[in-house]
């Protein structure tokens, strides 16, 4: 180990760059005094083998700091210890005892910071994962390219990469990994859906909650991720390879074989905060790299840290060089690990300028709009953060799509038959244009979505009152408590046969609304198949069966299943679901043709959208303009009422049937019928709308 030489390198990418020779590092500090490069034998060790040491006269130019390796190759191991000023008060948190992760650290080790801290004590360092050495350029992709899935064909399924099989019951050979999920892509290509949306796969360390469960006196884990360490490193622990680097090859074997099967890779992604928390926290890399630059703090209390996430500290996202970091990471995740778009958790705060004020010409986001090799991937925002700044409809940048509480909200009050609600719902199925026309955006910038991680699943949305968080060891504290959901009569699971047919048939008004929306559907994994997480509506700590996807469920629910299937396959098929633009009304209809939406009251005349309360009739014109090419039409009718209701079927165009496509009060797989199958209604001009349920003709 003596014989290693090194030279003062050069400024270039930074991170590590590797060659035949060895190993170029660049780091950005502004306000070091000196770095140290620590190399590792081995991913147990407490002690470097040989440090190499970076002075300002030799290895900086400007504020990146660069040195070259010789010897040293893929898979190698290292870490950094950063000299300079400790004065909190000023924003300083040098401390050269301290070491740390590179921000640019393409994998990391097998290991935990967390696990074994104690208060009082040191981190054990035989833990604590290495940074290590990747060579990009080695991973043949053959000929895998984005798939480009244009927005308005896109149905999203939002998925958390290790809870999709860990389950004992998914029978994969490599459970809870990117190569679990490869062996369930049959199973994600027979839903029909066009991307997966991953929860955090960046690198994060499960082992940061220290709440015990009050049941089973077990630590609970991180198991959401959204506390990311290194933001260029596929998680380790999700590789069923867990040797140093091989987490890359397999999150690349993941993406080439989804693409493989048509389908597209978002990234739940989280520049909002890090995992280093408040002024309490630990230094992780950012701090320890320039605090003052990378954070928020305290205008005249700079040892304490603005909190805009909820979660101890808050990103300065518009300051240049942070600016410059997440372009570059989000360039990397794309051309290099060829991921399709991003979800952007909290985005608001991305829009907060360096003095912490939310504003509406945020230079970040309207970079990661207008740049250039992202400007094909799809960017979504969550648009409000934990501070207090909420952006929906306006979230500043351009081209951004938005997850959209109004038609999660709007959609849920509907189905559980609030009172007159109807004609929020109507706004919301029609593509939300009240929040997205005056910024010169469609439909297809409103990601549509009834649950998500955060909060309830669809099964427990129609089971649960209240939420029932109490193993997570807050006492119950957390989460929501705003759920708009209904139990039916009896809170939790129940064998009575009444409440569990309401509580499908809502579940199949649910998935109906969902796909018939103008705009761009998500769905949770596991809500086809009546996932429950027992009323746990923050399972943020969960990495057991409460979270896990129980494979069980495909074969107790299949009914279901086939049902969400098919919905989705109609939706594919008939591009009035997913038009690129709002409606026109009657300005949009052709000669003798219907215009591109018509609504109807109960009894066939036009709504009085005052009086309108629990029910909902419309037509969709399947040869006005505005659509690529021509469809069929559409009538559909909701009906949210405890009663039933008799309704009038507005004539079809001539020459033309109606059909019936669907109906949710039918128990049976003969709740959605197509290829051919659809029951044709002759000439009848009235139809019995059973009450909590939805009802769908097309016309032939």
């Amino acid at each position: 180990m003596d014989s290693i030489r090194v030279s003062p390198g050069k400024v270039g990418r930074a991170g590590t760059t590797v060659t035949a020779e060895g190993v170029y590092f660049t780091v950005f500090s502004r306000n070091a005094k000196k770095i140290f490069l620590d190399l590792y034998a081995s991913p147990e060790d407490a002690a470097p083998y040989h440090t190499v040491e970076l002075n300002p006269e030799t290895n900086k130019t400007g504020d990146l700091w660069h040195v070259f390796v010789e010897g040293l190759k893929a898979g190698d191991l290292y870490l950094y210890r950063v000299d300079g000023p400790f004065t909190p008060s000023r924003g300083h948190r040098f401390d050269k005892s301290q070491p740390l992760f590179d921000p640019r650290a393409k994998a990391y080790s097998e290991g935990s910071v967390f696990k074994y801290m104690h208060p009082g004590k040191d981190k054990n360092l035989e833990r604590m994962p290495k940074c290590v050495i990747v060579d990009d350029e080695a991973y043949d992709w053959e000929d895998d390219r984005p798939l480009e899935i244009p927005l308005e064909k896109s149905i999203i399924y939002e998925m958390h990469v290790k809870g999709f099989t860990a389950s004992p019951t998914s029978g994969v050979e490599h459970p809870g990994t990117y190569r679990g999920v490869i062996e369930k892509i049959p199973y994600l290509q027979s839903l029909g859906i066009s991307a997966v949306e991953l929860l955090p796969v960046m690198e994060f360390d499960e082992y940061e909650n220290s709440n015990i469960n009050p049941r089973t006196g077990v630590r609970m884990k991180n198991f959401w991720g959204y506390s990311t360490i290194g933001f260029f490193a596929p998680k380790c622990s999700y590789s069923s390879d867990r040797r140093p680097g091989a987490c890359v090859r397999e999150f690349k074997d993941m993406v080439k074989a989804l693409h493989n099967a048509g389908i597209e890779v978002l990234l739940d992604v989280v520049f909002n905060h890090t995992a280093e928390g408040n002024e309490n926290g630990v230094s992780l890399n950012f701090r320890g790299f320039d605090n003052k630059i990378f954070y928020h703090l305290v205008p005249d209390h700079k040892e304490y840290y603005m909190n805009y996430s909820g979660c101890g500290n808050a990103v300065n996202a518009n300051h240049p060089v942070v600016q410059d970091f997440i372009i570059d990471c989000l360039h990397y995740w794309v051309l290099e690990m060829h991921v399709d778009g991003f979800r952007f958790d909290l985005a608001s705060e991305l829009t907060r300028d360096e003095k912490g004020c939310p504003s509406d010409i945020a230079p970040l986001t309207k970079r990661i709009s207008e740049d250039s090799i992202l400007r094909k991937t799809k960017i979504i925002a969550e648009p409000w953060d934990c501070g207090g700044a909420y952006q929906i409809g306006n979230f500043p940048g351009g081209r951004w799509c938005e997850w959209n509480d109004h038609y999660r909200d709007g959609i849920r009050r509907f189905i559980r038959g609030d009172e007159y609600i109807a004609n929020e719902a109507a706004t919301r199925i029609a593509g939300s244009n009240d929040l997205y026309a005056l910024s010169g955006r469609g439909p297809v910038n409103s990601i549509n979505f009834v649950t998500a991680h955060d909060g309830f699943t669809m099964n427990d949305l129609v089971t649960y009152n209240y939420k029932h968080n109490e193993e997570n060891g807050e006492e119950n504290r957390d989460g929501s408590d705003n759920n708009l959901s209904y139990n039916h009569g009896f809170e939790g699971p129940t064998v009575n046969p009444k409440i569990e047919a309401i509580r499908a048939q809502k579940i199949r008004n649910f998935f109906t609304t969902l796909m018939i929306s103008q705009g761009v559907p998500m769905f949770v994994a596991g809500d086809e198949v009546r996932r429950s997480q027992g009323g746990n509506n923050n399972a943020y700590c969960q990495d057991n069966e409460i979270s896990w996807f129980n494979w069980d469920d495909v074969k107790n629910n299949a009914q279901l299943l086939e049902f969400v299937q098919n919905l989705i396959a109609l939706r594919n098929q008939h591009p009035v679901f997913h038009r690129h633009e709002f409606f026109g009304g009657a300005r949009t209809s052709l000669f003798n043709e219907p215009p591109d939406i018509s609504w109807f009251n109960y009894d066939g005349t036009i709504p009085d959208w005052k009086k309108m309360n629990r029910y909902l009739g419309f037509r969709l014109g399947g040869k006005a303009t505005g659509l690529p090419c021509d469809d069929n039409d559409f009538f559909v009718a909701m009906n949210m009422d405890v009663h039933d209701v008799t309704i009038t079927i507005p004539k079809p165009s001539s020459g033309r049937r109606w059909f019936r496509t669907i109906d949710t009060s039918i128990g049976s797989r003969t709740s959605i019928l197509l290829g051919g199958n659809e029951e044709n209604l002759n000439s009848q001009e009235h139809y019995v709308v059973m009450a909590n349920s939805i009802l769908v003709l097309i016309s032939k």
